[in-house]
């Protein structure tokens, strides 16, 4: 079939993330935006939430004139928007959204979505109330701008991404029905919690039911959005087949299309430039660690790394920082190692102590706490903290392995690092993520991009991925064959692929020791080899290649909404 068959003429895609640097998705849409860009220039609009209205947002600059006249019209009705760019290669176009008008009618948008899709809000908490407000709002959104400027004749496509904005495409599906709507789970909300309650996820998952962990862990509310969002919307997607077989078990919805997660590669450096930026990452963090430290650690020492949502169990924070005491204790580790654990937590700010070292002359004692970089606000009760003292994790000047935690988000303003996250990610050697959990694993495949290798497991949908590229790269027919565990290797792939179950933690620990050992040990030829095969294998993740499954995911919907839309009409075309 032809590009122009597989393509809406709009396309609105919805998300916390957007212009919202939290976690993954933001990842997701905005290295995306510029592939959609290219082929659909000004029709596809994001939609986020307005969380700075009172404060400059450096990732949007609103424009007054785009759309003007709309956005009067959306005043008109009480929808608060603010249109502008996201700056983000492609600048696409995105409209920010207020929610909070909605707080005082949540009841009624809840009973209406009970009435209409069994959605049970009953058991909302946390941050239920809010994520709804502003999917509802999204949905106004769409349906304000569809009526203003288009009819049934566009072939018009509305993305939800997660959860949290489940209720905006049911309510795009109720009240604009001409529209396909796509929802995407990036990870289902039982299965994160069932695997972040320390319960067996994968050998149980054929005997989970849903909505009965959905009571047990008192998951009810998001549980029954994202379920009901699944069964109900066009064309229901995720992101790897190893959440796709979540989404059958728990949700009982096969996706329609599973979309991988890509990347951009304008994000990265090149050149004398990456030459330059990982040199300046290198200086700044071992300036940081010797001056906390009271060290002396120079370029030769390996700079090894995790990093993303403090889920201390999911991501594999606890099995890296029982790796690291082992690594403590290897005999086969012969080079020096300065671990980072770059995990944002409850932290009260840079250490005040730590800033003034740095601005000073160190004098070659280290800090107290010389292990952590921000204050945090309950540091005794901190995992990774925690860990370090049953452990004996303290960094004293005879160990070969030095670990320290920062707790910050790094946005170039942290009061330490003063660096982003990619700028730190640059002077890397090794980067770890021993996920037990994660259905995409976005932080392994920017690592590659960088030149970085990496360690992943088997249980992250990245992971397997790897697996299946080297796989279908000795298959000497080029036919698919489904994943193995330990076929890609750091020396030859860039990539570590770790077998990982509910039970081998220790294994795992004892493996990733081995990796950092073997890579420490590398000669200069075999490490830029390491790195060359991780930037080769980043290649194959570009948007270029993925994208065609979103094609695919519109073919999907809009079919399936040409057809709904003919029976909500009364008749067929």
């Amino acid at each position: 079939m032809s590009q122009d068959n597989l393509l809406p003429d709009f396309v609105f895609e919805s998300s916390w993330e957007v212009c919202n640097k939290v976690g993954g998705i933001y990842t997701v849409l905005s290295t995306r935006a510029k592939t959609l860009q290219s082929v659909m220039p000004d029709h596809v609009v994001f939609i986020g939430p307005d969380l700075w209205r009172d404060r400059e947002n450096p990732l949007f600059v609103e424009d007054p004139e785009l759309w003007a006249d709309w956005k009067n019209k959306a005043e008109s009705e009480a929808l608060h928007v603010r249109i502008g760019r996201w700056q983000v290669p492609g600048n696409p176009i995105v409209v920010l959204v207020d929610f909070t008008p909605y707080f005082k009618d949540k009841n009624d948008i809840y009973a209406s979505m009970w009435r209409d899709y069994q959605v049970d809000s009953l058991h909302a908490y946390g941050d239920y109330d809010e994520a709804s407000m502003f999917s509802y709002a999204a949905g106004r959104v769409v349906e304000s701008f569809y009526v203003f400027f288009l009819n049934p004749s566009y072939r018009v496509v509305f993305q939800a991404h997660e959860w949290m904005t489940g209720l905006g495409a049911l309510y795009v599906q109720q009240h604009v029905p001409a529209v396909a709507t796509i929802f995407t789970t990036h990870a289902t909300s039982i299965g994160r919690s069932i695997a972040g309650n320390n319960k067996p996820l994968y050998d149980y998952l054929f005997a989970y039911n849903g909505n009965q962990m959905a009571d047990e862990l008192n998951m009810q509310s998001k549980h029954s959005i994202e379920r009901q969002t699944a069964h109900h919307v066009d064309c229901f997607t995720t992101v790897s087949d190893v959440t796709a077989r979540e989404c059958v078990e728990l949700l009982d919805r096969k996706p329609d299309v599973v979309l991988p997660n890509g990347f951009e590669m304008d994000f990265v450096p090149k050149g004398a430039q990456f030459t330059q930026r990982r040199s300046q990452a290198r200086e700044r963090i071992l300036d940081v660690a010797n001056t906390l430290m009271g060290t002396e650690l120079d370029d030769s020492t390996m700079i090894v790394a995790t990093s993303g949502r403090y889920e201390w169990k999911n991501k594999g924070i606890d099995v890296f920082v029982e790796a690291l005491y082992r690594a403590l204790h290897a005999e086969s580790l012969k080079r020096p190692v300065l671990a980072l654990i770059e995990v944002p937590a409850w932290q009260a700010g840079p250490r005040a102590d730590l800033q003034d070292k740095l601005a000073g002359t160190r004098d070659g004692n280290p800090l107290p706490n010389p292990f952590v970089t921000h204050y945090l606000y309950d540091q005794d009760n901190d995992k990774v903290i925690q860990a370090f003292r049953r452990l004996g994790i303290n960094n004293e000047p005879k160990s070969h392995v030095k670990v320290i935690f920062v707790p910050c988000y790094l946005d170039g303003k942290d009061g330490i690092f003063n660096l982003h996250y990619y700028d730190m990610l640059v002077g890397l050697d090794l980067t770890v993520y021993p996920s037990y959990y994660e259905p995409w694993g976005y932080t392994p495949l920017e690592s590659i991009a960088f030149k970085i290798p990496c360690v992943t497991t088997t249980l992250a949908g990245f992971g397997v991925w790897a697996n299946e590229m080297k796989a279908k790269a000795v298959k000497a027919d080029g036919t698919f064959v489904d994943a193995v565990a330990d076929v890609c290797h750091l020396d030859t792939d860039g990539v570590e692929v770790i077998p990982r179950t509910d039970y081998n933690f220790d294994e795992v620990a004892d493996r990733i020791v081995k990796e950092i050992a073997g890579f420490a040990a590398l000669n200069k030829k075999k490490t830029e080899q390491a790195r060359k095969a991780a930037a080769a294998l980043a290649e194959k993740a570009q948007w270029k290649y993925f994208i065609e499954q979103y094609y695919k995911a519109y073919e999907v919907a809009l079919e399936r909404a040409k057809k709904r839309f003919a029976e909500f009409n009364g008749y067929y075309k």
